[in-house]
């Protein structure tokens, strides 16, 4: 791999079967000849994102960008196509990485652990990441008990405190309230001042507007452009809008590209 790149996807193809129930989930799991029906999540992905580039995906909901960001991230594999990274990936969508039956602090070390760090290096970053997380005596009581924001806060404190090569953040500030997001955007904008690779997965594209140096719009799991932001957001909204006054027939029908938004709204 080029030594500038951080990732680089290749055809990256991922399907899911798609059971009916249990019986069928346990016929595929008894009988080599049963193939239940698949959905391809992702279809033919390139990829090359550049070591201290930050990447916008954009996309309607099952679009693939968290099979995407999951398959960087190392927590599935594609089917098909071949994908290099370069660098230590740590993951934040909320909770993701976290145990539900661990407390946080037993999570942070946890995290570390899996992580290689040492004890003594885990024992140094802890107080930084629980003032960061800002959750109060809830660190001492287990995950499970968390609401939404709160397994978000933690998620995010000890994903940057852990301090990856790559950073992939999934949606993970959408639960946060105001004042944690601007204090996540000032350490997303830290790391991206330190040279760091990350990739932003999120609906909030006004944020990537002035924080992405590109931004990915991925629709039914191909990549339809991979521009500057000025360049693909303003489309990708229109697109939003007019795809979302749409019946379930038509939107099966649509088969959008970047370029037709572009040139009528740009």
């Amino acid at each position: 791999m080029n030594l500038g790149l951080a990732v680089k996807c290749n055809k990256i193809v991922k399907k899911y079967p798609m059971y009916k129930g249990n019986y069928d989930r346990l016929k595929g799991l008894l009988l080599p000849y049963y193939h239940p029906e698949e959905f391809t999540a992702l279809n033919g992905i390139d990829l090359e994102l550049h070591k201290g580039e930050i990447l916008g995906i954009i996309g309607l909901n099952g679009s693939g960008k968290s099979t995407l960001s999951s398959i960087i991230a190392g927590i599935t594999y594609p089917d098909g196509g071949t994908l290099e990274v370069d660098g230590e990936v740590s993951m934040m969508a909320a909770s993701a990485g976290l145990d539900n039956y661990l407390t946080g602090m037993e999570n942070i070390k946890y995290k570390g652990i899996l992580l290689g760090f040492s004890k003594a290096e885990i024992a140094e970053m802890t107080p930084d990441i629980i003032k960061f997380a800002d959750i109060g005596e809830h660190i001492h009581m287990p995950l499970r008990t968390y609401s939404s924001g709160m397994k978000s806060r933690l998620g995010f404190a000890v994903s940057v405190h852990m301090n990856p090569d790559i950073l992939i953040i999934d949606e993970a500030l959408a639960v946060g309230d105001n004042s944690f997001t601007d204090k996540c955007m000032n350490k997303m904008n830290e790391f991206k001042e330190n040279g760091k690779t990350i990739v932003f997965v999120s609906h909030a594209v006004t944020q990537m507007n002035d924080f992405c140096d590109r931004v990915m719009w991925l629709h039914k799991g191909k990549t339809l452009g991979i521009e500057k932001p000025e360049k693909i957001i303003n489309p990708y909204c229109w697109f939003a809008r007019e795809f979302n006054g749409l019946t379930n027939e038509e939107r099966s029908r649509f088969e959008p590209t970047l370029q037709f938004y572009q040139e009528k709204y740009l």
